[in-house]
């Protein structure tokens, strides 16, 4: 935790790293979670509301995560599905770049063709 960040905030915080990361909005994980509004994920990523285990149970499904991620300092690497799901505008050479890239890496390890 940062410097005078309270539970709650921490939480919020790591909350909305992974929304951002899943490309996900507000207002869909808030649906996703069972809330009415955005209202509700906001006040929570600011740590201005608390939550149960059980919201954030639901929240972790949503976006992809261990629900351990939301406790844990520093950064959790991100599942590779997912971060190439939230990348929605890389252009043709990007694209390749990165296949190549994981051609690459299963050679690497044996797996490749």
């Amino acid at each position: 935790m940062k410097n005078g960040e309270t539970k709650s905030k921490f939480i919020g915080r790591k909350i909305k790293e992974a929304r951002k990361i899943s490309g996900k909005s507000q207002e869909k994980l808030a649906k996703e979670v069972g809330f009415e509004s955005a209202v509700a994920i906001s006040l929570i990523e600011s740590g201005e509301r608390n939550i149960t285990v059980e919201v954030l149970g639901k929240i972790a499904e949503s976006l992809q995560k261990d629900i351990k991620y939301f406790f844990e300092e520093g950064e959790v690497p991100v599942k590779l599905e997912v971060a190439l799901r939230s990348q929605k505008n890389l252009d043709k050479d990007d694209q390749n770049a990165i296949l190549r890239f994981i051609e690459l890496a299963q050679k690497k390890n044996g797996r490749g063709k």
